[in-house]
């Protein structure tokens, strides 16, 4: 699957863009029909430790899913996105096959 990556504001290090599509291409595994996925990551400048969000939106036929975090490392924002995507492609996957 074809990730598409934006860093607003900085330039995102070769090495996370690696790990951001390894972990994308896990999603993989639980729905094989996914479009595309892009994902946005930004740098709010506040005094707060989490201030990297990490957003993904993956696009499936007749849907899209928009995942939202907020961590202070991106890598965390990867593992808590894609793991509440795979949660989210279970259960649409769930609801077509009960449809079927």
């Amino acid at each position: 699957m074809k990730v598409n990556t934006q860093s607003v504001n900085f330039s995102a290090d070769i090495k996370l863009i690696d790990f951001i599509q390894k972990k994308m291409d896990k999603l993989d595994m639980f729905y094989d029909k996914i479009i595309q996925s892009d994902v946005y990551l930004k740098v709010e400048n506040t005094s707060d430790k989490e201030n990297k969000i990490f957003e993904a939106k993956v696009s499936v036929p007749g849907d899209s899913f928009v995942v939202k975090k907020q961590c202070k490392s991106f890598e965390e924002g990867v593992d808590m996105a894609v793991a509440s995507l795979e949660r989210q492609l279970k259960k649409r996957k769930e609801k077509l096959r009960a449809r079927t």
